[in-house]
């Protein structure tokens, strides 16, 4: 099924409600007038306050697993609303999914 594509303006955020900042590599492609985000693209969390006991766990990036299939920029596949990703702590400790909350509307990918 069809869903939004994801820009550098969207909301993204850790399972604690810490947005994360949005970095494209590459600029070329745009919706909405923002670079497109793609699977290997930087998303960086900072000031999770997630904690397990007393050990620090907060997320720090996101990696995503599941990008779309069948929409390409620069021979990677595109970031979706709907597309899986895993928040993960310094220690690569996952710490659940990201969720995205504001996107665009007019741009769709599979």
């Amino acid at each position: 099924m069809a869903a939004p594509i994801l820009h550098v303006g969207a909301m993204v955020q850790c399972p604690h409600q810490i947005p994360a900042q949005l970095i494209a590599a590459s600029a070329r492609v745009k919706v909405g007038g923002q670079p497109v985000l793609v699977v290997n693209d930087t998303f960086i969390i900072a000031g999770c306050p997630f904690t397990v006991g007393t050990k620090y766990q907060g997320c720090v990036k996101i990696t995503w697993i599941v990008p779309a299939t069948r929409v390409k920029v620069g021979g990677q596949f595109v970031l979706l609303q709907n597309s899986t990703g895993l928040c993960q702590s310094a220690e690569q400790i996952p710490n659940g999914p990201p969720s995205v909350t504001v996107v665009q509307m007019r741009a769709k990918g599979v």
